[in-house]
């Protein structure tokens, strides 16, 4: 019986992914919205006289790697959906914290937008990136992904680091 049950399983779970005509872009979609929640979070959580901490002289300080965050959020959606970036006044480490986070939400609003535009039928399409290499729409949207969960993975560190428990460890 118990194998019965994981063969529906399995055939319902892969009936309902045959049926997404953008898989990769829904996907992208859908983690766009957990990653945007934490990120944000995490940014909230942290003590606005902490946005000058790092952990040690070779790495950033926290409000720098907001400031990363929002660069790579408008770079990276704009290229994979092929929209322009915004032209938004850039962030600067030494913004107050909440202009860096409202500078944050800014970008994950773009990031939303861009990603609304986007279709699967593109993926194979190259753009330029990283001062004139191409890559195509696909590994960008893999970067993309890879780095929400990098730059959330960062943030939680500096929370802990400063005694802050993070978004997602939180019940």
């Amino acid at each position: 019986m118990k194998t019965s049950c994981s063969i529906l399983l399995l055939f319902i779970a892969s009936a309902a992914f045959a049926q997404t005509k953008n898989p990769v872009s829904t996907a992208l979609k859908e983690t766009l919205t957990g990653r945007q929640k934490n990120v944000i979070a995490a940014v909230d959580a942290m003590p606005a006289d902490k946005f000058g901490y790092k952990p040690t002289a070779d790495q950033m300080t926290f409000g720098h790697l907001v400031t990363h965050i929002v660069e790579s959020n408008n770079l990276f959606c704009s290229k994979v959906a092929g929209v322009p970036e915004p032209k938004a006044e850039a962030a600067k480490d030494s913004d107050a914290k909440d202009k860096l986070a409202g500078s944050l939400k800014a970008s994950f609003d773009f990031c939303s937008d861009a990603l609304s535009k986007m279709d699967d039928s593109k993926l194979g399409e190259t753009t330029e990136i990283f001062g004139g290499q191409q890559m195509t729409h696909a590994r960008i949207a893999l970067i993309l992904a890879s780095s929400w969960a990098d730059h959330y993975a960062e943030a939680a560190m500096y929370l802990r680091l400063n005694g802050v428990l993070p978004p997602s460890a939180k019940k």
